[in-house]
């Protein structure tokens, strides 16, 4: 897949987005693991994939906080249910 501009992510409707998400990450596990092997053709393109995923993933959170939506990234990682702060000061009870 081509290197997408925000230009044209921007363009893109809710589905497109997922579809070519999706599409660049198992593009970018292909090209980690050639890289492992060392039969990468372009070792500079495995950061141009990052960028395409990262641009897509910022166009997709605003469009959902447009409509009002927390994005997808809603939810406090630090909520207290989950991160549950004595265990990680070492405080034993």
């Amino acid at each position: 897949m081509a290197i997408l501009k925000m230009k044209k992510i921007k363009e893109m409707g809710e589905k497109e987005l997922n579809d070519n998400l999706n599409e660049l990450r198992l593009e970018l596990s292909k090209d980690r693991g050639a890289s492992e092997i060392g039969t990468v053709k372009s070792p500079g393109k495995i950061r141009a994939v990052r960028k395409s995923i990262a641009r897509i993933k910022t166009v997709i959170n605003q469009k959902s906080q447009k409509k009002g939506g927390k994005g997808i990234f809603d939810g406090n990682i630090f909520d207290s249910k989950v991160f549950d702060t004595k265990k990680i000061k070492g405080d034993v009870k």
